[in-house]
């Protein structure tokens, strides 16, 4: 793909591109671990997203170059140590591409519209629905393996009716009882709960082969983050006598030896958090039942906390990539 030599890109397609560098390089370093140990089936979806990604790379590297750009450092070669044992076992592979397809599709589609000049446009477009084929693909895959539970089946409704009261947004009504959810609700817990389980596993894998030990312990906590996520927001399922999504599948293996550098596992860490941010704003947002979204707050307090302490442990060690700075012009008047 080429650029038009005409009009420069923006200060928001400059970021995006190098945001959708950060992530591509990243992803390739922990599909390359995946492709080495897995079986033939799950081995074409992991490569045909590997050269989609490889292929971005490569293009975001072209108009860097060609708008006189350094381009950025991202992920090498340096990050992901071939021949390391297997660190996650049964299908977590394709449970994990399953997981990051899901950040990719919010990611690039936001980056469309963040996008002006049409080449930058396109290529958003392009990201965004490989991301979605591949999503896809895989969970038609998990669901034939029979480890990806889908959401609660509900009688169709046969009629259109209107919230009359007040108490409609209240978790109890009158007589003290709860009001069950609707599916908007359900679809919301069910996709957070779905999403927290597959990197509650990503965590207690990485928390064990970290060789920093304040990545370590950070991680730890980032796994009772997740349970907690899942515990607090099945409770909303189990009221509704809805049983929350769980898998037998997609578990660490009890390998010590890192696959991945510490740098690597922070920033994955650091980008599922900014989605949990962003999930759990959306299911806040859309949620009727006011106790919901005061839950969905109390949780947003921890993931952000959870979020902050792992950037001061990035930049304490240096991991952290700065993105491209608008200049100072306030220097000009000293």
């Amino acid at each position: 793909m080429m650029t038009s030599g005409k009009v420069p890109i923006t200060s928001s397609e400059l970021a995006n591109l190098w945001m959708a560098f950060q992530e591509k390089t990243m992803i390739i370093r922990i599909l390359e671990h995946f492709i080495e140990h897995a079986d033939n089936h799950a081995k074409q979806l992991l490569q045909t997203h590997y050269d989609s990604a490889s292929k971005a790379i490569d293009i975001i590297t072209e108009i860097f170059q060609q708008e006189g750009a350094v381009v950025p450092a991202g992920f090498t070669e340096n990050d992901v140590h071939k021949g390391a044992p297997k660190l996650f076992d049964f299908l977590y592979d394709i449970m994990y591409l399953h997981m990051m397809t899901k950040v990719e599709m919010s990611l690039f589609s936001l980056f469309c519209g963040m996008s002006y000049r049409k080449d930058i446009n396109e290529f958003f477009i392009n990201l965004t629905a490989e991301s979605q084929a591949i999503n896809n693909q895989t969970t038609q895959f998990l669901l034939e393996k029979g480890v990806l539970v889908r959401p609660a089946f509900v009688s169709m409704p046969k009629e259109v009716h209107f919230v009359k009261d007040n108490n409609y947004r209240s978790s109890f009504n009158w007589f003290g009882e709860t009001r069950s959810l609707n599916t908007i609700e359900v679809s919301l817990i069910h996709h957070a709960i779905e999403t927290n389980l597959v990197g509650m596993q990503l965590m207690i894998g990485f928390a064990q082969v970290a060789k920093n030990k304040e990545v370590q312990n950070y991680l730890v906590k980032g796994m009772k983050l997740s349970k907690k996520i899942e515990i607090d927001l099945g409770e909303f399922l189990r009221q509704s006598f809805i049983e929350p999504p769980a898998t037998h599948a997609g578990k660490a293996t009890d390998s010590k030896i890192a696959p991945f550098s510490d740098k690597l596992m922070m920033y994955n860490t650091g980008l599922l958090t900014s989605f949990g941010l962003g999930s759990n704003a959306l299911g806040g947002a859309f949620s009727l039942r006011n106790d919901l979204p005061a839950k969905m707050a109390l949780l947003a307090k921890d993931i952000f906390t959870f979020a902050q302490d792992g950037g001061k442990i990035m930049i304490e060690n240096g991991w952290m990539e700065e993105p491209p700075q608008i200049e100072d012009r306030n220097k000009l008047t000293k």
